[in-house]
């Protein structure tokens, strides 16, 4: 449940469809989690409009009944913002926008709004910014309506047309100068990263807000800015940390979520490089989200896109106190029993019962099962750096023997 405090939220409204590839079930989830994004990024939500389609409007994402009661609702109601589950055209984008006469958002738009909020260091700002240079060109040309009638036929160009050339070989430049700016800093970084020898490197990765940089906090003893919105990590956090007395590195990275934007895909894959160039992931789970299996699903897309899914994995389920299993009635015989109804100790004889120990169970927020969690990374973190360094297999103890 979203916490909505005493402060004045933009007012929002979402909308969403069910197709063939997504059915009411996929698109409520979908719509939740866009409420959850908007949140994030300062709006309060006050209604939902979805609408069965065998694919969206063209022209209009959805159709002119139901955009006809979204025009109504807005006016009578002083809503500001318009929100699109899936990303629209640049020219659905001007055709909604003469209707609704708001500011209208897609999901690829209302995440590059957060990442801008959130992005702390110049690195991470680079980044956003050249996403949203990437986002904005192609539809620049909304942006000059009111010069369209002074356009030339075949052969001359009015002073509108004009203008539009200009503005995008303006943010084509931009583009070109800030993948420059990335490149300089991505080779400072690999260096940066050549300097801290040959310890082994141990990378989080996982579905946004699942309590990586809590955990991130609990065991390297630090403060790692943590929130329970999407997005709190922006920029990679490396630390040092002991266990035993074993020393290694542990960096928290950018959090993953379904329907990426490509732009931040492509623009954030240098921030992975932690995560490429780590030896061991550790893949944080929520178990308490009810799709946390397609959470897992879009984690390993993304590593497989980034060539690092065949790494040696530990997966962690964190929040085990936030857990609850659905209830469900043995006797009644008209109900199925489904994965809802699955205690913890039901789902660990699942699929995950065959990971050879790689599955942890665990809450960072409580502190629950740590020491398992410990000496689990421990005694992964021994044989790589024993696979190393073999001279130094006498400095370290069995994982029987640390406390």
């Amino acid at each position: 449940m979203i916490e909505k405090k005493d402060i004045d939220l933009e007012k929002a409204v979402l909308i969403g469809v069910v197709t063939q590839n997504q059915d009411e079930e996929k698109s409520k989830e979908y719509l939740d989690e866009l409420e959850f994004l908007t949140f994030t990024a300062g709006g309060e939500v006050i209604k939902r409009f979805t609408q069965k389609m065998a694919i969206p409007n063209p022209k209009t994402f959805i159709g002119t009944g139901k955009m006809e009661d979204v025009r109504q609702f807005v006016e009578a109601n002083n809503v500001g913002t318009v929100i699109f589950d899936d990303e629209l055209s640049p020219a659905q984008e001007r055709n909604i926008s003469k209707i609704l006469n708001c500011k209208i958002l897609d999901r690829t738009n209302l995440i590059l709004d957060i990442f801008a909020q959130r992005a702390q260091t110049s690195y991470a700002r680079t980044q956003v910014e050249l996403a949203q240079c990437e986002y904005l060109l192609p539809r620049l040309k909304g942006m000059w309506t009111h010069l369209e009638r002074q356009k030339g036929g075949i052969g001359m160009r009015g002073p509108g047309e004009t203008e539009i050339e200009t503005d995008r070989r303006i943010v084509r430049d931009k583009i070109a100068l800030l993948k420059a700016k990335i490149k300089t800093i991505d080779k400072q970084q690999a260096v940066q990263r050549g300097n801290r020898g040959k310890m082994v490197r141990v990378a989080l990765v996982g579905y946004t807000n699942v309590g990586k940089s809590t955990l991130m906090n609990v065991i390297s003893k630090s403060e790692v800015f943590a929130e329970n919105k999407l997005f709190a990590t922006l920029d990679t956090t490396v630390r040092k940390v002991v266990i035993g007395n074993l020393p290694f590195l542990m960096s928290d990275t950018v959090g993953f979520i379904r329907k990426l934007p490509t732009q931040l895909v492509e623009s954030f894959k240098s921030t992975l490089d932690e995560v490429r160039e780590a030896d061991l992931l550790l893949h944080v789970v929520d178990i308490s989200h009810n799709n946390f299996e397609e959470h897992i699903d879009s984690v390993n897309q993304i590593l497989d896109e980034i060539d690092s899914k065949d790494k040696p994995t530990i997966m962690v389920f964190n929040k085990i106190d936030a857990y609850e299993a659905e209830p469900f009635d043995d006797d009644n015989l008209v109900d199925e029993r489904t994965k809802a109804n699955y205690t913890i100790e039901e789902w660990k004889k699942t699929w995950m019962s065959r990971m050879d120990g790689n599955a942890l169970f665990i809450s960072a927020l409580n502190k629950e099962n740590m020491d398992e969690f410990r000496k689990r990374v421990y005694q992964e973190v021994r044989e790589i750096h024993i696979t190393r360094f073999p001279y130094n297999h006498f400095l370290y103890p069995d994982v029987e023997d640390i406390e």
